[in-house]
This record gives C-alpha cells, structure tokens and sequence, in this order.
C-alpha cells in the first residue's frame, strides 16, 4: 500500500511538474512588439524618414531574421495632424529585442544606406522625438498575425487602440476581460482581422494595453463595429459586474499601412 502511494505521490508531482513546462513553453512563444512613434514637424522630415525606413532599417530588420514589420500614417483627417509615423515590430523574445541596436552597429549594408539618418546633425534632425512603447502579446494571440485585407493600401484602415485603466488590477482584470471573457474570440468571429494584442510592459501611458484590427475601408470598419456593439456575446460582456470599471480611457488611432509597409 505504501509503495502504490508512494507511485501514485511520484505520478502527481510528475503531473505537476510536466504541466509548469508546458506553462512556461507556452509562455515563451509569446512574442514582444515594439511600436515606436516617430513624430515629425514637416514634410522633408517625413521623406528623409520614409527613406531610412524603406532602404535601410527594414532591410536591415529583415537580415537579423525579423519580419512582418509594421509601418503606418495617420489616415486624412481635418482633426488630427498627419505628423507621426508608426513603426510596429515584433521579436521572437525580450533578449531579441536587447540585441537588436548590436546588431544593426555590426550591419554594414545599414550603416551606409542610413547614413544620412544616422549621422544627422544636431541642428537638422529627421524627427522630433521617438516614443516607444514595449509590449507582451495576449495569451489568446501570442503571435503576431500580419493583416491579409486587401485593396488599395490609402484606403485600408489599420485600427490601433490604447485602452488605459485607473490601477494595475483594473489593467490586469481588462486583459482577462479580453482572454478569459471572450473579447479576443468575438473579434476573430467577427473578422475584424486583429494584427496583435499586446499588454504594455513599459510605456508612457501605463497601465494600458492595445491592439490593432484591420479592414479593407472606412465603410466596412463601421459596419463591424456595429456588428460588434450590436451582438448578443458583447452585451453580456458589457453588463456582467466581474468586468466593471476596468478602463477609463481609450485612444483610437485610424492608420493606413505605408508603401513599403510589410502587410
């Protein structure tokens, strides 16, 4: 009896043990994603910058093995200053991401291509300001998924949101809002083609988290919104008091990929 006991304590901790690696395997595969915003004051500023990006820094991102990168502009609004250029990029993991500036002062394609960026003087900058934000993708979307809506690039609509929350238990219970509550499957169903969903792990605007949903036109991101609000599953979501006053604020940012954007 003791030895069946003694078997029986040995499979349980071997259970235990084997369900901990799985956790921690399926914890590893989720990618980061580094969304640096560049924000600009005119017009040659823009093209020196679409320039770097387009024959330098993507080029040189696709050597060190890193692909699907992201590159979007604010979509035509009479409200919003067209003056930001949004770089999304997504690392296998967080030492990735550590590597990357060693990799690139070791790249000498990309040290002559961006020269003009690298080496640009204090007085004539090609940019403003960067602010990056680093984030840790959703364990119901651990990779990242390159949108495949089609049509012309200028009227695609790249759908970033940053939904902030009063405290860190309010932040941590919206994300679980979006994984265990089933925002993250209601979105899918409604083929709202989301690119990534990622927790902000270090940012200017925590505690938040934000996503990116795609659409072919301004005329189809209406109408599946409108799905979405109108549907039975959001209406529970909405009104069950395990989810209540999780958020406060929410920025929407309406993008259009650029021409030498990834997807």
């Amino acid at each position: 009896m003791k030895a069946k006991a003694a078997l029986k304590s040995i499979a349980f901790a071997l259970i235990i043990s084997s369900l901990a690696f799985s956790s921690n395997a399926q914890s590893e595969k989720r990618q980061i994603f580094q969304l640096k915003t560049y924000t600009l004051k005119n017009g040659e500023q823009e093209s020196r910058m679409d320039t770097y990006l387009k024959d330098a820094y993507l080029p040189a991102l696709k050597r060190a093995n890193i692909e699907h990168v992201g590159v979007f502009k604010f979509r035509p609004d009479n409200y919003v200053l067209a003056n930001k250029l949004f770089v999304l990029i997504p690392f296998r993991s967080l030492e990735e991401f550590l590597k990357l500036e060693d990799v690139l002062a070791q790249d000498k394609t990309y040290l002559s291509t961006g020269a003009d960026y690298i080496h640009a003087k204090h007085d004539d900058p090609p940019y403003e300001r960067i602010n990056s934000t680093l984030m840790r993708a959703f364990t119901q979307m651990p990779q990242m998924r390159p949108s495949s809506v089609e049509g012309p690039r200028k009227d695609r609509v790249y759908e970033l949101r940053s939904y902030e929350s009063p405290t860190e238990a309010t932040y941590q219970n919206k994300v679980d809002m979006f994984n265990i509550g089933g925002e993250v499957e209601l979105f899918e169903s409604l083929g709202f083609h989301a690119v990534f969903y990622g927790e902000v792990i270090s940012g200017d605007r925590m505690p938040n988290l934000m996503y990116m949903t795609t659409f072919t036109d301004m005329k189809t991101r209406d109408a599946k919104w409108e799905a979405f609000f109108g549907s039975e599953k959001w209406g529970k979501l909405k009104n069950d008091p395990t989810y209540k006053n999780n958020m406060n604020k929410a920025d929407i940012m309406l993008l259009y990929p650029t021409g030498y954007s990834d997807y």
